[in-house]
């Protein structure tokens, strides 16, 4: 190790510009896109774009998901992209370990499609994908993205055989709005275009990097995160640059941190503009000498430097590199935690959540009132009439316009077909309980006999020591005791299944269930990852509804059922129906 490493405190180099998937930061953006990525992959084929300026991290978070990939999908990977058609045919037949036969009178270019097609056919089969990967797109000839679009075309009678995912700068994205490829730019399934840091993202990146390097304490005073974010725009790569040359210089001066002047001293190498050519290669000499002296283990200031140990941010976790929407599964998943099979992150809460994040164990204080709109209620008050609530046409039409169900269509037709039309499934409960209720959730439809008579309501609210109810006369609101004693114990609600819904089970396969599972698990909370699945209900996806389940109090049998699609629709549509949110 050199002393340049040693003086810092650091196990390797924490800025290198080398594309380590190792050393990823999970920003917002990354996770997203990754997310875009891997629903793209997940779809049945077509291209798919990462864009982004040069510097910010495209071929970084290439190579974690390549790092990641699932055993079933495996990958070309072509890094030079100024070929002739021929020869990337060629290199992609090599990247997948395609022999091309001896043919005679067929072109080289027709030979390699062929033997292409005849192979992709044979892994289809077996159940695998094929993933095509190009760096650098923008260099790509027309002839080229002709060719590509043409493997595009590749396919069975129900699936297409291949994946391609373009890497590329901006520019990229004029060439591809041009009319001549408007058939290439119809079939990208998912794109994404990668920012520079957010100025608030820039002490987090680089204190993960140097947490990743074996750091245990501050190195860059706070001071110079505005400073980096003015002087590099939040393009990794040059902040790579600049911290690396600002370590150096720290060394060279004895100093156990980098200060804001040290650090603009050390960026004058990097991004000052046209010098002087003897003080460019006074600059350039000072900086060889320095590094040489690392190298050899000589000592610019010796000394024993007394340092304060310091905590690194919470925000600053050991991740090395996933997640109809925008987020794979191998052996070392459990180091690299942005994707497939990671320990999913609870530190962050959806502020609409009605169920407190899990990392905070307390209970918090239960609302007075639970319902929308409601007005002060007294617990121990028997019934409270409404005359200002018009009352509707019947129970049944009410609890369909909580439903959003127009009023007209509501008088047209029975309550079941309305329901039906409406994507509304009806569920009847009977010998259930009020525990029953609280879980469900959703308004819906009860009977209480009185005096020998019985009638319907809907039930609309739960408090803490009364209920809502809607009749025909109007709004009314008993205690739950009383509430319970003239109850019938039967209760009728409605609930919206997600698409093809059927209960899902590990190993079953449901292409648009899972879709919208795991795209609604993402809507949730984007510290869950897009995971590679073919459409199958895999033990990673399982681990994630598992963590779900147990974070909403649900029954963690993995099962996506109707208690589980509720509880998601609650999460991710705010005008999903309920009786009450918080805790009771």
């Amino acid at each position: 190790m050199s002393l340049y490493l040693k003086h810092f405190g650091l196990k390797r180099e924490p800025f290198s510009i080398v594309p380590d998937p190792g050393f990823l930061y999970p920003s917002e953006q990354h996770r997203q896109a990754v997310a875009h990525l891997k629903y793209g992959l997940d779809r049945e084929g077509g291209f798919i774009l990462l864009t982004g300026e040069v510097g910010t991290g495209k071929t970084t978070l290439t190579r974690t998901l390549l790092k990641s990939m699932p055993a079933h999908i495996r990958v070309a990977y072509v890094l030079n992209s100024q070929l002739e058609v021929g020869d990337l045919l060629a290199s992609i037949c090599h990247e997948l370990d395609i022999e091309l036969p001896e043919s005679r009178g067929l072109s080289f270019t027709k030979k390699c499609t062929d033997a292409l097609y005849s192979d992709l056919l044979t892994v289809h089969a077996n159940g695998k994908k094929t993933l095509i990967v190009i760096e650098e797109a923008q260099n790509l000839s027309a002839e080229i993205l002709e060719t590509l679009r043409l493997l595009s075309n590749l396919e069975t009678h129900t699936d297409k055989l291949l994946h391609i995912l373009l890497v590329a700068q901006p520019e990229f994205l004029d060439i591809l709005a041009q009319k001549t490829l408007r058939q290439l730019n119809q079939r990208v399934v998912a794109r994404f275009h990668l920012q520079p840091l957010e100025k608030n993202d820039i002490a987090n990146y680089v204190n993960h990097r140097l947490h990743r390097a074996g750091a245990q304490r501050s190195i860059f005073d706070d001071r110079c995160m505005p400073i980096l974010h003015r002087l590099t725009g939040g393009v990794p790569r040059l902040i790579n640059l600049v911290c690396q040359h600002a370590l150096l210089a720290g060394y060279a001066t004895g100093s156990d941190r980098v200060s804001g002047a040290l650090l603009k001293n050390a960026s004058t190498e990097i991004l000052a503009g046209p010098r002087s050519p003897s003080r460019a290669l006074r600059g350039r000499v000072l900086v060889v000498i320095l590094t040489a002296l690392c190298a050899l283990g000589v000592g610019v200031q010796t000394g024993v430097i007394g340092l304060t140990r310091w905590a690194l941010p919470a925000v600053i976790h050991d991740v090395d590199e996933p997640t109809d929407a925008q987020s794979l599964h191998h052996s070392n998943s459990a180091e690299e935690p942005l994707f497939e099979g990671e320990s999913v992150n609870q530190t962050k809460s959806d502020a609409n959540m009605p169920v407190p994040n899990m990392a905070d164990t307390r209970t918090p204080e239960p609302p007075e009132l639970i319902l929308e709109n409601s007005a002060n209620v007294s617990g121990t008050e028997e019934t409270e009439r409404s005359t200002s609530s018009a009352p509707p046409f019947s129970v049944e039409g009410g609890l369909l316009e909580r439903w959003s169900v127009s009023q007209s269509m509501v008088r047209s037709q029975a309550y079941e077909a309305i329901a039906e039309a409406s994507g509304l499934r009806i569920e009847k409960l009977v010998n259930t309980d009020f525990e029953t209720l609280l879980s469900i959730n959703r308004p819906g439809l009860v009977s209480l006999q009185a005096r020998g008579v019985r009638q319907k309501y809907m039930l609309v609210g739960v408090f803490r020591d009364t209920v809502r109810l809607m009749g025909v006369d109007g709004i009314e609101t008993r205690s739950v005791n009383n509430f319970l004693d003239l109850w019938d114990a039967e209760y009728h609600y409605l609930w919206r299944p997600p698409p093809q819904f059927s209960v899902l089970q590990r190993g079953i396969s449901n292409r648009r269930l899972l879709q919208w599972l795991q795209a609604s698990l993402l809507q949730i909370d984007d510290q869950y990852e897009w995971i590679i699945s073919g459409g199958r209900y895999t033990e990673a996806i399982y681990q994630q509804v598992i963590e779900f389940q147990r974070r909403y109090r649900l029954r963690t049998d993995g099962l996506v059922g109707r208690e589980t699609s509720m509880m998601i629709n609650q999460l991710t549509d705010p005008n999903v129906p309920i009786l009450y949110s918080g805790n009771l």
